[in-house]
């Protein structure tokens, strides 16, 4: 009831004022224009970036949940992507789709723990019937990579007055 509301609350504060120290912390001492500046003398494609952070969400998302993924990773994630010339619109689009395509991975993934409490099954049969929701996801992706006008035409359509 009412003291679990306050725990969550509690623990999702918590979270929000580490994820705003660290950030800060980052920003102070110049990481993510160094980052920015490592990936572009790497002369990553837009795509092997995409690939890489997909990777680095799905992987951040078994442990965290989505909220803190987002936090912590925004404000040194985005000098790299206006580097390459991704669309921040876009990307902002992409980065809510693969974190809560994390969020249904083992081991501590959010939303299969919602699953579980709501039906009583166990993890492992959780997770083998929310894979295809994961394939999806991760075709939606691919789709957006090689059509971006799914996700920018709207906003695009918006502001063209």
């Amino acid at each position: 009831g009412l003291m679990a509301a306050v725990q969550t609350t509690s623990m999702l504060m918590f979270i929000i004022i580490a994820a705003s120290v660290l950030t800060n912390a980052m920003g102070f001492i110049g990481l993510p224009r160094a980052l920015a500046d490592y990936v572009a003398e790497l002369g990553l494609s837009p795509a092997m970036l995409i690939v890489a952070l997909s990777i680095a969400f799905i992987v951040l998302g078994c442990f965290l949940d989505g909220i803190s993924v987002i936090l912590l990773t925004t404000a040194t994630i985005i000098p790299l992507v206006e580097s390459v010339g991704i669309d921040l619109i876009w990307f902002g689009i992409y980065l809510v789709l693969t974190v809560e395509m994390s969020q249904i991975t083992p081991p501590v993934g959010f939303n299969l723990f919602v699953l579980q409490s709501l039906t009583g099954r166990d993890m492992i049969s959780i997770a083998k019937v929310t894979f295809p929701f994961f394939c999806l996801m991760g075709f939606a992706i691919v789709l957006i990579f090689w059509f971006p006008e799914i996700v920018t035409w709207l906003p695009a359509t918006m502001t063209a007055r």
